[in-house]
């Protein structure tokens, strides 16, 4: 018997776990997958990105029923492992309900204000690197980034001017990263193999190294592994879970404890719900609003590579962003979106996402004049974008919306590069070649357990608590009412810290 049992390690239930280490209570952490093996393969972008040696291997269905291998990594620190840490704090406004191209992006039962100061917290613990006030559309705050800027290598600083010089304003990207790892080694280190890859230098502020590894240095925190959570079962009542049922190793395990912190990203919170259906909610757990799994968002995302005249020996691009178009401007009656550098491509990540077919010299050649950018546009809840479970397979029905908004925010980069004048006399046709990110690609999911006041249109309450039981939060991308248009991970960090101390300061006196 537990006091607190967590599901899942990424942001949000690493996050609950640091934030409630100390409450002397005895915890659980449960994880389905491994600790990332520490191997030269970390590093290498065959082995990551053409092999995909670290996604699972299960299969997902798209809304025609037809398998797919999704981008998932179910293993230590969840996604984060993986992802780019750029962290963004939401914009004040995301918060309110914004008109948008493609319909109404809704108000949340929250504001800005109430995240604002556990937005500071969660840079702190991620050791956030960036410069305050240089992103015109970032909510003011007096304390500055933990840590400086990173520094542009010398191309980057030349784009950075050049689409300054055009009359943009690229400002410091938020990025987390950690130059005094837990590591031993003392080998000087340049920032490189960044986005996609796991990174076995340990500089990467993920959520296992800047929350998880704190929490377990306590004796009454306990983390399992192999352990893939595959119902919840309630009371006789109904309003309380009462038994985790876990498969570990292939054995069936029961583990109980008074709360329940559900934080298996949106798309298997949510699915781990609609499994647990009983009596009492017969069309899965915390459902009696028929929301859970709808309404789920993963931005509007495309990967856009500039082929300039000039090499790119750039080691880590990955330092400047754009929000000059995050809002409504003059030109534009509606937001299209933000813009930001990605980490330096290699040939073999191009070929894995190049629309053409190449010789591997030609992709070698790309790499190395290539520039990348990442485009991200906020996509709309919608209910009947969900996520359902056939016959214990993953189901994602996904529609796009929002897009001329996207395509806008494109067009207006692809402008911006082109008057440059130096793609001109390269010796490919095209100056630049992009691709959108489909439902495979679910770095960013959210939405899946809205958050709202009214039990009836949402899952959980202002504090993540599921309003259909008693001892159930649910702490991950699934809370968000909109998506915003930047990362997602520094506001479910947030919440993590801002849900976790409300369960100090009341359950857990």
């Amino acid at each position: 018997m537990y006091d607190i049992i967590i599901i899942g390690t990424g942001a949000g239930g690493s996050t609950m776990a640091y934030k409630l280490a100390d409450s002397g209570k005895k915890i659980l952490i449960l994880e389905r997958g491994d600790y990332v093996p520490v191997e030269k393969e970390n590093w290498n972008s065959e082995e990551v990105f053409e092999k995909n040696r670290y996604t699972t291997t299960d299969l997902w269905l798209d809304k025609n029923g037809k398998s797919f291998r999704p981008g998932m990594h179910y293993n230590v620190g969840g996604n984060t492992k993986f992802y780019g840490a750029a962290l963004f704090r939401l914009r004040e406004e995301d918060f309110k309900e914004i008109k948008h191209y493609g319909g109404v992006s809704p108000a949340w039962p929250i504001q800005y204000e109430d995240l604002k100061e556990y937005y500071l917290e969660a840079e702190q613990l991620f050791n956030v690197h960036g410069k305050r006030g240089a992103d015109p559309t970032e909510p003011f705050d007096s304390e500055p980034y933990p840590n400086p800027p990173l520094p542009h290598e010398p191309r980057i600083q030349e784009i950075f001017d050049e689409l300054k010089d055009y009359g943009l304003n690229p400002f410091e990207l938020p990025i987390g990263v950690n130059f005094t790892p837990h590591t031993t080694a003392n080998a000087p280190y340049t920032l490189d193999r960044f986005d996609g890859f796991p990174d076995a230098s340990e500089r990467k502020s993920d959520a296992h190294l800047c929350a998880l590894s704190k929490a377990l240095e306590y004796p009454n925190v306990e983390l399992m592994t192999h352990s893939k959570v595959i119902k919840l079962n309630t009371d006789s009542s109904g309003r309380k879970i009462n038994e985790v049922i876990i498969e570990q190793d292939g054995e069936i395990k029961t583990v109980t404890s008074d709360i329940i912190i559900l934080s298996a990203g949106a798309i298997n919170s949510a699915a781990i719900l609609l499994q647990s259906k009983n009596e009492h909610f017969p069309n899965g757990l915390a459902n009696t609003s028929d929301q859970v799994g709808r309404n789920y968002m993963f931005h509007q995302n495309t990967a856009l590579i500039a082929l300039y005249t000039e090499p790119n020996p750039t080691k880590f691009g990955k330092t400047f962003g754009i929000n000059d178009f995050y809002h409504a401007t003059a030109k534009y009656e509606f937001p299209l979106g933000h813009i930001q550098m990605l980490g330096k491509s290699d040939e073999h990540q191009i070929k894995a996402d190049s629309p053409i077919a190449a010789p591997g010299f030609t992709f070698e050649l790309m790499a190395k004049h290539a520039v990348d950018f990442w485009l991200t546009s906020e996509d709309l809840p919608d209910p009947e974008n969900r996520v359902t479970v056939e016959n214990g397979q993953i189901k994602i029905s996904y529609t796009d919306n929002n897009q001329k908004g996207h395509e806008f925010l494109k067009s207006e980069l692809i402008k911006a590069l082109k008057a440059s004048g130096k793609f001109e006399s390269f010796l490919f046709k095209g100056y630049y070649f992009s691709k959108g990110m489909d439902i495979a690609s679910p770095a960013h999911q959210n939405g899946t357990t809205r958050m709202g006041l009214d039990p009836k249109s949402s899952v959980v309450d202002v504090n993540c608590k599921a309003h259909d039981l008693e001892n159930l939060y649910i702490v991950d991308g699934g809370f968000f009412v909109s998506s915003g248009a930047v990362n997602p991970a520094l506001t479910i960090i947030a919440m993590a810290l801002r849900v976790g101390e409300y369960l100090k300061n009341t359950l857990l006196k």
